[in-house]
């Protein structure tokens, strides 16, 4: 009779130089996700425009240096939320300008024009 035990086989280890770094998440990471954030709660005010553009400029340059890394910089899917979050903030204010500049559009045209006098002037 053969006997059928399987066997198993340890998972390849990654062989690391122990010079290496350490892989860590990159601190530009939250502070993106974090300034998207604020962008978003505060762009119906317009508020958020200034932290969403220096949230779009920030990711943009933490991707850069995560790429440079080697992969050994992460927190993608922090600067992936952040930079929705900035785009939100960014969409939030120009619908917020949008609709400001329709309200005082209707609002001129319904205003009569010139003086008005009384009847009695004439």
């Amino acid at each position: 009779m053969v006997n059928t035990t399987p066997v198993t086989v340890p998972p390849p280890t990654a062989s690391r130089h122990p010079l290496d770094p350490d892989p860590v998440r990159s601190t530009k990471a939250m502070t993106v996700f974090w300034l998207g954030l604020v962008a978003a709660i505060t762009g119906v005010v317009v508020g958020g425009v200034a932290p969403a553009t220096i949230a779009l400029l920030l990711s943009r340059q933490a991707r850069r240096e995560a790429y440079a890394s080697g992969g050994y910089l992460t927190g993608s899917a922090w600067l992936d939320r952040g930079e929705r979050l900035a785009w939100a903030g960014l969409t939030l204010a120009a619908t917020t300008l949008v609709i400001g500049l329709v309200i005082g559009l209707i609002n001129l045209a319904n205003s009569p024009t010139g003086q008005d006098f009384a009847p009695s002037v004439n």
